[in-house]
């Protein structure tokens, strides 16, 4: 056995609780279903989860480290990434004049929105440092294996926080339809839009490690 069970179910609470918080990557997905609907909010969830993968794996191989003593690396990947949301904000923006119907035909790219979720959070250090800071607190050493066990408890990670951002999506859909009962918020939708990407990447622009 190479996980501890107690520990294990004891991290997936904390897991849960975590990904709850209102931080980018939920602010993020509830941007998507509220400006389109839940299935581009899954497909960006499925982005960010992606991105996962790359941080878990670079926790346990310890290059999550190398990114924490390195303030040059830190600082590009976490501004690089405060820029790109600033970027998807601006684009929300000029859109925000255009308004959306619940009939909206406009054909989404729901692969683009998977691309900009891998983007998204490969671009926030803070991702790597938060996954090397947790994961350790729950592993047994006695058991051996310690970066198998990382590596089960990250993956743990990722598939709770795609169920819940799932979960988000549909509710946040549902959301949306209330607010395209009134004509101004309609109009308003790309706006909401654009301001939660600037409130997210001033979050990661003013993250310290």
């Amino acid at each position: 056995m190479y996980v501890d069970i107690a520990l294990m179910m004891s991290f997936l609470g904390v897991a849960i609780l975590l990904t709850l918080m209102p931080g980018p990557d939920i602010l993020f997905v509830i941007a998507q279903s509220l400006s389109q609907n839940r299935k581009a909010g899954i497909a960006t969830a499925l982005g960010l989860c992606s991105g996962l993968i790359v941080h878990i794996a670079a926790a346990t191989l310890g290059v999550s480290a190398l990114i924490y003593q390195s303030a040059l690396a830190f600082a590009i990947v976490k501004y690089a990434g405060a820029a790109y949301l600033l970027y998807l904000a601006w684009q929300s923006l000029k859109e925000s004049g255009e308004g959306l119907t619940l009939g909206n035909q406009k054909t989404l790219e729901y692969k683009a929105l998977y691309k900009k979720g891998i983007v998204m959070n490969l671009l926030n250090p803070k991702v790597s440092l938060f996954f090397l800071a947790l994961l350790p607190q729950f592993v047994n050493s006695s058991l051996g294996h310690v970066p198998l066990q990382m590596f089960i408890l990250g993956i743990i990670f990722l598939v709770q926080a795609l169920v819940i951002f799932t979960v988000v999506s549909i509710f946040a859909e549902k959301l949306r339809n209330v607010l395209l009962t009134n004509q101004l918020i309609a109009k308003r939708i790309h706006l909401i839009k654009g301001m939660l990407l600037g409130l997210i990447a001033v979050q990661i622009a003013f993250s310290k490690k």
